[in-house]
């Protein structure tokens, strides 16, 4: 149960809170017999002492009441600036990238363009403490594999999670909407849109429209780190014959990309060295500030309020002290008058 920024475990507790309210209508101090009050004169401090160990006996009641309920503080999300952004990665899974970067079925030591892939971006994750991050994954069709979040545990499993083999078939646009998608329209700071291939595929001319008007409303950051394998035409080369998408799908999503009108830029690599030092190029060009959202944890209260049962509880107890050394001196002097005629009382014998 919480109400505002409290809350309590054990609720059902607070139906004795009206107990709090016997003080007010009976009292455990004794009871001295007077033969007429208004013959004594008016007392203020008596007064207030009265009520001060009302209030007190209030206190107690209520504060134990309230302890055993186990009264807590909610954690309010604070919201501090940091550096970073917010980052959607792309990462191919089609068949290619089970490949090394040599073009072969990795033996021995070698590493395949993928297993490459999620070591370099889980490091470059946990490097980036103040970032969002999400995982799309695509091959012939896209996965969302985490959406945009700060849990960066969270990302870096699901980066290890993509070590499934890939298919063929690359289905770049319907990865590109997808990882577009993460981002919230409204959300402030800068974006990135990471994407990591190793080759690329003819984007329907209906579906470039869709995608420029996408890339046009958010207006990422966009990288490309294209995994070239070694020997294979780069995004810069044109080809020998006919300079269309289908001979070089490469070099024409690279054109593409340059029409958008979004801040871009290519990396290639052809080893996992080179594709450390391009994700090291990145992280430094972003940089920027960014509001992140920090969660508090709640604060336990149980302490609290037993504190203020046992400051009720220690004025009762002083109270009820000095009421019993006030008896005492009461009856040490009605005991001196009886001996002091004691003698008298002989004499008269």
């Amino acid at each position: 149960m919480m109400v505002g920024s409290l809350g309590v475990t054990s609720p059902a507790w607070l139906w004795l809170l009206p107990l709090a309210l016997l003080p007010l209508v009976a009292s455990g101090r004794r009871r001295v017999p007077v033969s007429a009050v208004a013959a004594a004169p008016a007392d203020a401090a008596s007064r207030w002492i009265a009520r001060l160990l009302r209030a007190a006996g209030m206190l107690a009641v209520s504060g134990l009441v309230v302890a055993l309920a186990g009264p807590y503080g909610a954690g309010a999300p604070v919201t501090r600036i940091g550096v970073g952004a917010q980052i959607a990665m792309l990462i191919d899974r089609s068949g290619s990238m089970n490949e090394t970067f040599a073009g072969r079925q990795p033996s021995g030591a070698e590493e395949s363009k993928a297993a490459a892939s999620r070591r370099l971006l889980a490091d470059f994750v946990g490097a980036r403490a103040h970032d969002l991050f999400s995982v799309t994954a695509f091959s012939t069709a896209p996965m969302l594999v985490m959406p945009m979040t700060d849990r960066h545990a969270a990302v870096r499993a699901a980066i290890a999670a993509i070590d499934r083999p890939g298919l063929d078939y690359t289905n770049v646009a319907r990865g590109l909407a997808l990882a577009l998608s993460q981002f919230a329209p409204e959300s402030s700071g800068s974006r990135v849109l990471l994407f990591i291939s190793d080759g690329a595929a003819v984007i329907d001319p209906r579906v470039q429209d869709s995608l420029r008007a996408a890339f046009t409303k958010l207006h990422p950051n966009l990288y490309w780190l294209f995994l070239r394998t070694k020997g294979s035409p780069s995004i810069q080369d044109r080809p020998a014959g006919e300079d269309t998408p289908q001979a070089a799908p490469e070099r024409h999503l690279d054109l593409f990309f340059k029409g958008l009108g979004v801040p871009y830029r290519a990396f290639e690599a052809e080893g996992a060295q080179a594709v450390a030092d391009a994700i090291a190029q990145i992280a430094a060009l972003e940089r920027n500030p960014i509001p992140y959202t920090e969660p508090r944890p709640r604060r336990d209260l149980t302490g609290f309020a037993y504190g203020l049962a046992g400051l009720g509880l220690l004025v009762l107890v002083l109270a009820a002290l000095a009421e019993a050394d006030f008896s005492a001196a009461r009856a040490t002097g009605a005991a001196v008058p009886e001996q002091a005629t004691e003698p008298d009382l002989r004499r008269a014998a």
